[in-house]
């Protein structure tokens, strides 16, 4: 580290070394001291000894001590717990549960927890609408909320607790920018909801509304859907972007594997999140930070895991911030070189039959680290939150019998990884598709241009859109929208009709839900905010998506972009101020991970 916070820890270090020779000079000739109740005391308290310690720190332990932590509390490691708890949505409202649960294990082992909020947006609900823009903003502002908690009450270590797209993302790269022993731990998600005897996820609901907008089902059966898919707390169920980054994480070795992915009202959540506390303390003891953890070989096994699973298009955007919070080298072309060797396995929904839970009951993320590790996908000797490799943990992978949701590499579902990278004139910096969900493997038809989202959804929802056009939506990207809007409303929409689902493709410099099926292009870049290609596209204009070759082409003379980019200008900014303001100035290219850095 560098800057204030380095020279504070290199000082706090400095003094812990004092403190620990004077202890041992005083005691014995030999130095031994081992046991004592003082020497507990300082065991991994490396950070908040200049906060807590001494005379001149009475007011700030009078401070604490008027909140409840007795003496010998404020003597122990400092713990931070980073909550992202709210009321609104299943997503995080049990997480006060969980941070109760987490706190037990870390007084059991030792350490002082010390609870704070931040702040999260749910994506489901914003969807669709003006508020979705503040989905990926979010995950910026709590990485920024968390380091600032962080440095200012010198923690000596810190749990992010996430249950959402962007709260996960954000807490890693506050826990990379703190360098601190730290885990980010999953709230864990929801139980499939039940309608007629079957298995549903919020996923149906949305291609419901496509469905009724046709007249394909009535408001009873739409109204069916909405009550049943969510019963209860957690995370969207399938391997949205939720549970991609759940899973990422444990095989990037910064969540505790198995544990974080307990579903979110399971039997064991409670014992699992006391253990994970416990698992922290060991790491504070070790002083086991995640620049240990989160590596280039951990980063490529997480990478190995999404593509095996079928996962998020997000997840690349995510993985790419981490990179750049810990000062990785990463690019979106690792994400198709890896993907590509790396056959997709796991039967989970939107591209598969199976659930979050189904996953973890059949072996979990322990037992696809073992098939990665088999395969040559893994790299075993990354560390891991736990102190013991991902080799090491894989090998405890336990399968249940019989088990149908994490096949083996020698019967996959489709013979490389569910996500690839395409380039071309339409989109110079690259853009993802998310191929484990799509059917088939090239398109060329005519563009359908909209300037926002809700334009094309109106469209779709007017069966305007004809068989194999191309929907291309704009001005959604990280400065254009600003915020990388999702369209899973559009994409559920034209998923539910059959016949457009087969046949037409969609490309946004917006992004897409990990619910998102069928043949869709998102993260265009550059963006057309900033005057990248798919700015120029117009109604009409022949587009060809050739996946083999990795493609993406606008089939129009260069002569005439360049007299469409002569004519063309930015749109002007929707907020000129505020936190959106803030974000368009800082904001890089989506295929940089769309980060403020």
């Amino acid at each position: 580290m560098t800057g204030l916070y380095g020279f504070v820890r290199a000082r706090v270090e400095s003094k812990i070394g004092e403190i620990i020779r004077r202890r041992k000079s005083s005691t014995n000739p030999t130095g031994r001291q081992e046991g004592t109740k003082d020497e507990m005391t300082v065991e991994g308290k490396r950070h908040s000894i200049p906060m807590t310690e001494g005379p001149s720190r009475a007011a700030a332990r009078s401070y604490l001590r008027g909140v409840g932590y007795s003496k010998d509390d404020l003597h122990k490691p400092i713990i931070g717990i980073a909550n992202t708890w709210t009321e609104i949505g299943t997503c995080n409202v049990h997480l006060r549960e969980i941070a109760e649960a987490l706190k037990e294990g870390i007084r059991e082992a030792g350490g002082t927890p010390m609870e704070f909020n931040t702040i999260t947006i749910s994506d489901g609900i914003t969807m669709g609408t003006q508020g979705m823009k503040a989905s990926l903003v979010s995950r910026e502002v709590i990485a920024d909320s968390i380091e600032l908690v962080a440095r200012g009450n010198l923690f000596d270590g810190i749990v992010g607790i996430g249950g959402c797209d962007k709260n996960m993302p954000g807490i890693i790269m506050a826990l990379c920018r703190l360098d601190i022993p730290g885990m980010m731990l999953y709230g864990g998600s929801i139980a499939p909801g039940k309608l007629n005897g079957v298995d549903i996820t919020i996923q149906n609901v949305f291609e419901g509304i496509g469905a009724h907008a046709r007249g394909a089902i009535d408001d009873a059966g739409l109204e069916a859907l909405e009550a049943a898919a969510c019963p209860g707390a957690g995370a969207c169920g399938g391997q949205f972007t939720a549970n991609t980054m759940a899973m990422g994480a444990e095989i990037l070795g910064i969540s505790p594997i198995q544990l974080s992915g307990v579903p979110a009202t399971a039997a064991d959540k409670r014992e699992a999140t006391r253990q994970a506390g416990r698992i922290l303390m060991d790491a504070v003891r070790a002083n086991r930070r995640p620049s240990e953890i989160i590596t280039r070989a951990s980063l490529e096994n997480a990478i190995a895991a999404v593509a095996a699973s079928g996962g998020s298009t997000n997840a690349v955007l995510h993985f790419l911030a981490i990179a750049r919070e810990m000062g990785i080298e990463l690019s979106i072309d690792d994400f198709d070189r890896i993907s590509d060797r790396t056959a997709f396995i796991c039967d989970l929904t939107p591209a598969g039959k199976y659930v979050a839970k189904d996953y973890q009951a059949a072996g979990g993320s322990r037992l696809l680290a073992q098939r990665l590790l088999g395969a040559g996908h893994l790299h075993a000797d990354a560390v891991t939150i736990s102190g013991k490799t991902i080799g090491e943990e894989a090998a405890e992978a336990v399968e249940t019998p019989g088990q149908v949701v994490i096949r083996s590499f020698e019967q996959p579902l489709k013979e490389h990884g569910g996500l690839v990278i395409l380039k071309g004139n339409l989109a110079p910096e690259g853009c993802v598709m998310k191929v484990a969900a799509a059917d088939r493997l090239e398109h060329r038809g005519p563009a359908r241009v909209f300037n926002c989202e809700e334009d094309c959804f109106a469209a779709v929802q007017a069966q305007q859109i004809r068989p194999g056009d191309v929907l291309v939506i704009r001005y959604e990207g990280p400065k254009g929208g600003p915020g990388m809007r999702e369209m899973l409303q559009v994409t559920a929409a034209v998923s539910s009709n059959a016949e457009l689902s087969a046949t037409v493709a969609l490309m946004t410099d917006g992004r897409f839900s990990g619910a998102t099926r069928g043949f869709t292009a998102g993260h265009v870049a550059p963006e057309a905010q900033v005057g990248g290609p798919i700015a120029l596209v117009r109604e009409g204009d022949m587009i060809r998506f050739d996946i083999a070759k990795r493609t993406l082409t606008l089939e129009v003379a260069e002569d005439e972009l360049a007299r469409r980019r002569a004519e063309w200008s930015p749109r002007p900014m929707r907020w000129p101020k505020g936190v959106f303001a803030k974000y368009v100035d800082r904001v890089r290219s989506a295929s940089e991970g769309a980060t403020t850095l």
